[in-house]
């Protein structure tokens, strides 16, 4: 399994790579992409702005981009290269809080999203978003399970064996 996890602009207060990284790991295990390359940028508004415009034509920031490698007419040339997901952390931040939700869940929502556009996935019809917010969902709780501490195992206490005296 091949990614990168970068921060654009610096560390993010609220979000650890360490428990982002474990979160994308998972995603990335439970869709079977041992073989593919991903990169996953953190950037801000400003940046993610001109990308929206330039790419997209849309003249405001979003919350998350999906490259896409593996479709149009270079397909072949990508190889192993699946594409690229840039998240906005301040456009999160602000989705976090109206969603009444910790930045690290907002920014594994937005990856996973991203992360199933590179795949193909759309939901440009009501259909298609049901399926892809369950499909969102599904990644979520996995990245969920892989950054929850492990419980330390709970020593088992072995039974003493005493020497019982008895007197006769």
């Amino acid at each position: 399994m091949s990614f990168s996890l970068t921060f654009e602009h610096g560390s993010v207060a609220g979000l650890a790579s360490s428990n982002l990284r474990r979160r994308i790991q998972s995603m990335i295990r439970v869709l079977d992409l041992k073989n593919k390359e991903i990169s996953f940028v953190i950037t801000n508004d400003k940046s993610i702005h001109e990308l929206n415009r330039s790419y997209r034509g849309k003249n405001r920031p979003t919350d998350v981009l999906a490259f896409a490698m593996q479709e149009g007419e270079f397909t072949s040339l990508a190889e192993n290269v699946l594409g690229d997901v840039i998240v906005s952390a301040e456009t999160a931040r602000r989705q976090a809080e109206e969603r009444k939700v910790t930045l690290l869940e907002e920014v594994t929502m937005l990856s996973a999203h991203g992360l199933l556009h590179l795949l193909g996935w759309d939901h440009q019809t009501r259909a298609e978003d049901v399926r892809m917010r369950a499909e969102t969902e599904r990644l979520c709780q996995a990245a969920r399970r892989a950054s929850k501490p492990r419980a330390a195992k709970k020593a088992v206490a072995k039974p003493v064996q005493r020497k019982v005296r008895t007197r006769s």
